[in-house]
């Protein structure tokens, strides 16, 4: 869920489904909910982990057709990430 999704009815489907919505209301709204900031803080950043493994060519065109490929060249770019 997103900002651009923050309508009640969205957030009542996550609601059902289970899921703790922690995307922060939009400024403007009338009626804004708490959120926990320190899990959007998380959130965020596994966002940014996705989006950093996208430069590695390899994950994101899936050359490795082999599952245990995969996840091994998986598994060396978050190692990779992490040293960073």
């Amino acid at each position: 869920m997103d900002r651009a999704y923050e309508d009640n009815e969205t957030r009542q489907l996550a609601l059902d489904f289970g899921f703790i919505p922690v995307v922060p209301p939009k400024s403007n709204r009338l009626e804004p909910w708490q959120y926990d900031k320190a899990l959007y803080r998380k959130r965020n950043e596994v966002e940014r982990l996705f989006r950093r493994l996208k430069g590695f060519r390899r994950i994101f065109s899936r050359f490795d057709k082999l599952g245990v490929l995969f996840l091994g060249f998986l598994n060396f770019a978050l190692i990779v990430e992490a040293l960073r």
